[in-house]
C-alpha cells in the first residue's frame, strides 16, 4: 500500500492550482522557476496550463508555456486546454496556446472538432480547418 500523501504537499499543490485558476502569472511563474512541475496535474488530469487556458488567464498560459508546460497535454478525459479555450470562447487564450506550439487536431474532441461543433469558422481558418 502506498502512503497517504503529505498534507502539506496537498495544501500547496492545491495553491498552486488555484493560481492558475485565478490567472496570478507571476506567482504562478515563480513557484515553477522555484521547481514546482511546469506539467503538475491534478487527480482529474488537468494541468496548470489547462486550468488557466479554462478560466481565461492567456498571462498565466504564456508563463508556464515559456517555462516548458506541455501545450497539448490531455486531462483524463483527453481534453486539451485548446479545445478547452475553444469551447470557452477564450480568444486571448487560443492565441497564447498557438504561439506556444499547441496543435488543433489533437485531443478528443480536438480544437478543430470544438470549433466545428459550434460554428467557428474564424477559428476553423485560423487552424487550418475547413
Amino acid at each position: 500500500m502506498s502512503e497517504a500523501p503529505d498534507p502539506e504537499v496537498v495544501e500547496l499543490a492545491t495553491k498552486i492550482f488555484d493560481l492558475a485558476r485565478q490567472g496570478d502569472a507571476d506567482t504562478l511563474a515563480a513557484y515553477v522557476d522555484a521547481g514546482v512541475p511546469a506539467n503538475l496535474t491534478n487527480d482529474s488530469g488537468d494541468s496548470l496550463v489547462m486550468l488557466a487556458a479554462y478560466h481565461g488567464h492567456a498571462d498565466a498560459v504564456r508563463a508556464l508555456l515559456a517555462r516548458g508546460a506541455e501545450p497539448d497535454r490531455a486531462n483524463d478525459r483527453g481534453q486539451t486546454p485548446l479545445a478547452g479555450a475553444v469551447f470557452k470562447g477564450e480568444d486571448a487564450v487560443i492565441r497564447a496556446l498557438l504561439d506556444g506550439g499547441a496543435d488543433p487536431t489533437t485531443g478528443t474532441p480536438s480544437a478543430v472538432d470544438t470549433a466545428r461543433m459550434f460554428g467557428k469558422a474564424e477559428l476553423l481558418e485560423l487552424f487550418g480547418a475547413s
